[in-house]
């Protein structure tokens, strides 16, 4: 991100330490407006604690936060309205229905009944509970109280979305169900912070990631971007028939190509590439091999994910 560039959360040189265990030591993170920041690391990393200085429930030893313009500590009331805050922990009530929880949450933040009544259906539509509403939260299956905690903190239209590791220990359906919503907020326009250790879901949502590990953000940057640090290409494998030295020969001579080699065992024969694009070259490989006279029968890209930049990076799987 620029410097230049405007942004809904500035925080810069974030460190606290509980006696001699530094937990966060020199973070930074800026967010624009609709874009989704990923935290990953493994747990104990340090994200929980990030996130509650930028939250403003924990004074930092040094560093400073901004939320949309405005500086926070934890005494402040004005920055802090503009943030939307999703515990780890659940925040509802199991004897009032989803309406209810919403309704009294939405007191709290000051909302008019005129404006709480349309935010409470807006909520319930985003966190796919429209059908559920009525009903005593303390039937909710897992995922769905973990739906209606991101629901309680999206009432009041924050500027910035803060969810802390949102779906942890829930089912698959919900999992989507969740990752859906925050990919619906980011295109409203709303700025996202999202922690997680599952590597896939920051390959999902987030626009950048920052890689956090030991209190320290190892790297910062898109997807791409952190892949790059680990100098590995997008792998092409295809199956092909026809003369394959010739293909290879004649895909190393394209644009983005960093290797390619024949396989000649038998029912696996064919053609691995290495690249720096795979999917915007692959259209152009295509039809080289068509003109040599290759034909290819079957086609599987690899690309490099988050869980190697991780293991380059800190030496440890995602998971340790």
């Amino acid at each position: 991100m620029s410097g230049d560039e405007a942004v809904v959360l500035d925080a810069a040189g974030l460190r606290k330490a509980f006696g001699d265990l530094v937990a966060v030591d020199g973070v930074d993170v800026r967010i624009a407006p609709g874009e989704t920041y990923g935290l990953l690391g493994p747990n104990g990393a340090g994200k929980t604690t990030t996130i509650s200085m930028i939250a403003g429930l924990l004074a930092p030893d040094a560093g400073h936060v901004t939320v949309d313009g405005l500086e926070l500590t934890t005494r402040s009331v004005r920055a802090k309205v503009g943030i939307g805050l999703v515990p780890q922990d659940l925040a509802i009530y199991p004897d009032l229905t989803a309406r209810e929880n919403l309704a009294f949450f939405g007191k709290l933040y000051g909302l008019s009944r005129r404006e709480l009544a349309g935010r409470i259906s807006e909520v319930l539509r985003v966190i796919g509970l429209t059908d559920r509403a009525d009903d005593l939260t303390r039937e909710f299956s897992g995922g769905m109280k973990r739906r209606l905690n991101i629901g309680l903190g999206l009432l009041h239209r924050p500027k910035l979305l803060i969810l802390d590791e949102p779906t942890v220990g829930v089912d698959p359906q919900s999992r989507n169900a969740i990752l859906e919503s925050v990919e619906e907020l980011a295109t409203a326009g709303m700025a996202v912070l999202y922690t997680t250790h599952y590597m896939e879901e920051a390959e999902r949502l987030c626009d950048r990631v920052g890689i956090i590990d030991e209190g320290q953000i190892k790297a910062e940057g898109t997807r791409r971007e952190l892949v790059a640090l680990v100098g590995e290409g997008d792998r092409i494998s295809l199956k092909a028939s026809g003369d394959l030295e010739a293909a290879a020969a004649t895909a190393r001579h394209l644009d983005g190509v960093q290797s390619a080699s024949a396989r000649t065992d038998g029912a696996g024969a064919g053609i691995d590439v290495v690249a720096r694009d795979a999917r915007s070259l692959l259209p152009a490989l295509l039809v080289s091999m068509h003109e040599v006279g290759t034909e290819v029968s079957g086609v599987e890209v690899t690309e490099p994910d988050l869980e190697s930049v991780f293991l380059h990076l800190t030496g440890k799987a995602l998971r340790d």
